[in-house]
């Protein structure tokens, strides 16, 4: 979140006794096997790399060390094409997947050329229709309820609808972002929940379809089998299937206020909060064998 401190957040619901919903262990307790395993390290960008809506030089450098120790690094997020152009050219960083699973970008340095792969509305005539049909959308939405506004980075989007709920407005309450959620998927949307926008597009890709496309067609493996070899970092529900998916992966400290909304928790889970856990988790991942 960058416009909006943590006391600002709707309130989570606590998991009441007897929940069968196990919660994450402490990072640290992952087994050495595991750790030094793993080839893959996957991450959200907002609240994961991100501290209060920046990424900071710290996580900036462990992007930077994992993929100096050969580890294939790929964001995975939420965030529009205009945004993913940019990291996948400029960040250290083999790949980027954008807009929850609508596409992904390859940056090839020798030729200095970008691939784009999406995964729905591939042509570009396809992906005007679609946003003049997801602009009235959004109009409807914010007509219908008062203080949510369209994300600052819709201009920059191909596929999908972002609601802003507490980047730059004052965040809403629980029952309005249900309200924003119960919109869309009236729409016949697929809808995911960040800590900062509510995302909606049709189609039923998602952060995971996607993931396992790129794996296979850029790095020439099945994710099924290699996802032992994989670590996920994330911090909010749109994250679920990820988590739910990587046996081993990492939920960032604030990850714990949106638990009751993760129906498969990560595995593991860091002690510092957004992009200072990140870091933790590259130090951990990079440490010397114990």
């Amino acid at each position: 979140m960058s416009a909006a401190s943590n006391d600002q957040k709707p309130a989570p619901q606590r998991e009441g006794p007897g929940s069968p919903r196990k919660r994450p262990a402490p990072l640290a307790a992952m087994p050495e096997d595991v750790r030094r395993g793993v080839r893959y390290v996957l991450t959200d960008i907002d609240d994961t790399l991100t501290t209060d809506g920046k990424l900071t030089a710290a996580a900036y450098a462990a992007l930077a060390r994992l993929h100096d120790a050969g580890r294939i690094v790929v964001p995975v997020t939420g965030r529009p094409a205009g945004w993913c152009d940019h990291i996948a050219r400029m960040w250290p960083v083999d790949a980027v997947v954008g807009e929850n699973g609508a596409f992904y970008m390859r940056y090839d340095a020798p030729s200095r050329k970008l691939a784009v792969r999406y995964a729905a509305a591939t042509t570009a005539a396809d992906r005007a229709a679609l946003r003049e049909r997801l602009a009235k959308i959004g109009a409807d939405v914010l007509a219908a309820v008062p203080g949510a506004a369209l994300a600052s980075d819709q201009h920059y989007r191909e596929t999908d609808l972002a609601i802003d709920w507490c980047e730059d407005v004052p965040a809403l309450s629980r029952s309005d972002v249900d309200r924003i959620v119960a919109l869309l998927e009236a729409q016949g949307m697929t809808v995911k929940l960040s800590s900062i926008h509510v995302n909606a597009w049709f189609g039923r890709y998602d952060k995971l379809a996607t993931t396992r496309l790129l794996v296979r067609e850029v790095f020439g493996e099945d994710l099924d089998a290699i996802r032992d070899a994989v670590v996920f970092a994330g911090d909010s529900p749109n994250d679920a299937p990820m988590f739910a998916y990587f046996p081993n992966a990492v939920g960032v400290a604030n990850l714990a206020r949106f638990l009751d909304r993760v129906p498969a928790p990560p595995a593991w889970i860091t002690t510092q909060e957004a992009g200072g856990g990140f870091t933790e988790l590259t130090d951990f991942l990079l440490a010397p064998p114990r």
